[in-house]
């Protein structure tokens, strides 16, 4: 990891910033817009951007900074978590594959790859339809629908680094299988899915508030970027900033993790 920072460019660590603050907003918001994202006040509904409200007020005076900060706990968080069960589903797939017998590994390969043709947020779209909508429907569409991207990379992974010379050597030493597993097969070949795994919480992000903004995720007043940009629709011609707000959010985060996670691939991490 040391390696991999002193060969970030300055690009890179101002990526890394923005991801340090965007982690701020979601562990402790307040910290940064002490306000309630849910009070309204209806005297200062459609105020335009100010010191006061740096983002405006919406539609029942509810300031959209605050919001837009409070709303990375729903957005950002809800992107980790869909990662997080894609990932874990991907690894029971990949290592079922890459370590089992062939006929195992063929079945999950053509299920991997039937799923991997379709569309990732045709997927999610398909499941939060079957489940109903709702943000942990927006969660676990989202992780299933990403899994069989990351199962097709551990897979591969698994089978190279099986089949690696010091895996050969350390099984010749008389190690014990779950051993070999654990010290040799699983951290070479995990370790490498840290940069997939940063391009793939920025679009998790954008796919769960795509699905909001559809009205399949989270539902008003809930400060969650994309059902703040479906609610701000309807006034972008007289109140931009309900848009721009969380749009921008949206924008940043999901460069600031792209440009990450390529700096990651580029210093040899992935």
């Amino acid at each position: 990891m040391r390696r991999a920072l002193r060969g970030f460019t300055p690009g890179a660590w101002v990526a890394l910033a923005v991801v340090v603050v965007m982690l701020v907003m979601v562990v402790a918001p307040g910290l940064i817009a002490p306000g309630d994202p849910t009070a309204i006040a209806p005297r200062e509904a459609f105020e335009p951007p100010s010191l006061a409200h740096p983002f405006g007020t919406d539609e029942s005076g509810r300031d959209v900074w605050t919001r837009v900060v409070h709303g990375a706990v729903s957005s950002l968080g809800v992107g980790l978590q869909a990662t997080v069960i894609g990932v874990a589903l991907a690894m029971v797939l990949g290592f079922a594959a890459g370590l089992g017998p062939r006929w195992l590994d063929a079945g999950i390969a053509r299920v991997v790859e039937v799923l991997y043709a379709l569309p990732t947020m045709v997927l999610a779209l398909l499941l939060v339809t079957v489940r109903g909508p709702g943000l942990a429907a927006s969660v676990l569409a989202v992780g299933l629908a990403t899994a069989p991207g990351y199962a097709r990379i551990l897979r591969s992974r698994v089978r190279g680094v099986a089949t690696s010379g010091y895996v050969a050597a350390a099984r010749l030493d008389g190690l014990a299988p779950a051993r070999v597993l654990t010290r040799h097969i699983a951290p070479n070949a995990l370790w490498p899915l840290v940069a997939v795994l940063t391009l793939g919480i920025g679009q998790a992000v954008v796919w769960v508030a795509g699905l909001s903004f559809l009205g399949l995720g989270a539902l008003p007043p809930s400060p969650e970027w994309g059902a703040m940009l479906n609610a701000g629709r309807v006034y972008l011609t007289t109140a931009w900033w309900l848009t721009v707000g969380p749009g921008l959010a949206i924008t940043v985060t999901a460069a600031a993790l792209t440009a990450l996670g390529r700096a990651f691939g580029r210093v040899g991490v992935a």
